[in-house]
């Protein structure tokens, strides 16, 4: 039989994934007597998960005021050419938008996104009953992009809350939310990676995927075969402004966090140690003779922060936080987050060679600083660096970058703050280090508002 294109296609789409793990070669015929073997292929079935949990998705829409277009100046001198063509317009007009949410408590408790409901003037719930409520914004936290919202109802079917800890690359999961407003559509892929950085978003380790997720899917649950929610889809990565197969969704751990702090007190504290933190490459693992890249690398330490006073200092490598190990740097910020401030926490770190563990007493997340560098004076070369160089009171400020330091990603402007852990105040203490450091040399740069390390390879 003869397949239609658009059904041959899908299925050269869908056979090798239902088959996964099965050799396209023919078998050799088994021996005369041997048992067949047979193997059975189990793909994933969503059907019960949305008979079940899909009644507790909801579609949000969103009033929200904005300013429309000005009109014509009266005064600009070129108003008698276009008065004629002037529309008369509302100083204000309401914009609509869509995003979906899910139900967390039977009294009436949805979880979506805070993008979702930002600046809402009003905001509609419906249900897949066709049931419609107006809602109120009971707290939104802009920092991890998660809003509770309240609907005044009894005996409503909620979600079950998984772990998103538990999370495995590959497994199978599926988004239901309204994409482009079609509400209640289901969507399924596979978990690509844990814990991602995002730029602007270190404080939450994104689970990514390759489920459709479109405008409209925003807030709305990934869920796993088993039907327990183990995140909210919240970003796409998009060229066009569609999927594009790269969705990211918040980790059910995190929204749940803030979901308790929103519904107890509207707002979200947070705990914080005070440290700028980047992940450990295999260079940077050698520069500092760790036996593996792991951990989160100490970029800089804030002047009496509460991981000053403990004696964590810029070079350190934290392996753990309170007994949870961290295997990549986007682990610990929601780990310290969630530690309530006053609390001590016990935290191994790498140093000089070994392993130590410091006792920290969590401190309050304060409003966003930022901070400055200068620069100025006459110029020295570092020789097998690749570096002109000159001292400046904030350190040693980089004039040309070749070779090496090229390679690394040095440029103009740098101040380089330390070599390998030693502070450097002089060209000539900086030559020294990077002499006695070997075949690799880990700088830590300071760029604009920030400090981190950059590994260097001398060969």
């Amino acid at each position: 039989m003869r397949l239609h294109p658009l059904r041959a296609a899908l299925a050269a789409a869908l056979i090798p994934a239902f088959v996964a793990g099965c050799s396209t070669s023919t078998a050799a015929p088994a021996p005369v007597g041997a048992a067949a073997a047979t193997q059975t292929v189990v793909t994933p079935d969503f059907t019960r998960l949305v008979r079940e949990a899909g009644p507790a998705v909801v579609n949000i829409q969103v009033t929200k005021q904005a300013v429309s277009q000005a009109p014509v100046d009266e005064n600009d001198p070129l108003y008698p050419f276009f008065r004629h063509f002037q529309v008369p317009v509302p100083e204000q007009a309401p914009m609509r938008g869509i995003g979906s949410g899910f139900i967390v408590s039977p009294d009436g408790y949805i979880l979506t996104n805070a993008h979702v409901v930002d600046g809402a003037k009003e905001v509609q719930v419906k249900l897949t009953d066709r049931r419609e409520f107006t809602a109120k914004v009971v707290g939104t936290d802009p920092k991890s992009d998660v809003a509770l919202v309240k609907i005044d109802a009894t005996g409503l079917p909620v979600v079950h809350i998984g772990e998103s800890k538990h999370i495995k690359v590959g497994q199978w999961v599926a988004a239901v939310g309204s994409p482009f407003g079609f509400e209640n559509t289901v969507t399924a892929g596979i978990v690509s990676a844990t814990s991602r950085a995002l730029p602007g978003d270190s404080y939450v380790p994104f689970i990514q995927t390759d489920v459709a997720v479109n405008p409209g899917n925003s807030g709305g649950p990934l869920f796993d075969v088993n039907g327990n929610v183990i995140g909210i889809n919240s970003q796409i990565y998009s060229q066009s402004g569609g999927y594009m197969g790269l969705s990211f969704a918040i980790p059910i751990d995190v929204a749940m966090h803030v979901e308790k702090e929103l519904q107890a007190q509207g707002h979200v504290t947070r705990g914080r140690i005070g440290v700028a933190v980047q992940s450990v490459n295999q260079s940077l693992a050698q520069s500092f003779g760790l036996p593996k890249p792991e951990g989160a690398l100490v970029s800089s330490v804030d002047e009496n922060a509460p991981a000053a006073k403990a004696g964590i200092k810029p070079g350190d490598v934290i392996l753990a936080w309170n007994g949870t190990p961290i295997d990549v740097s986007t682990s610990l910020p929601a780990l310290v987050a969630d530690t309530p401030p006053g609390k001590q926490a016990q935290v191994k770190v790498w140093r000089d060679g070994s392993e130590r563990t410091l006792g920290i007493t969590v401190g309050r997340m304060p409003q966003e600083k930022t901070a400055s560098a200068e620069t100025s004076a006459p110029a020295a070369n570092t020789g097998k660096l690749g570096l002109a160089v000159h001292e400046d009171e904030s350190g040693i400020v980089v004039d040309q970058a070749t070779g090496p330091a090229a390679a690394a990603g040095l440029r103009p402007g740098d101040t380089i703050v330390a070599v390998n852990n030693h502070n450097v105040k002089s060209v000539e203490e900086l030559k020294d280090f990077v002499e006695q450091a070997g075949k690799h040399v880990a700088l830590l740069v300071q760029r604009e508002d920030a400090r981190h390390y950059v590994p260097i390879d001398l060969g």
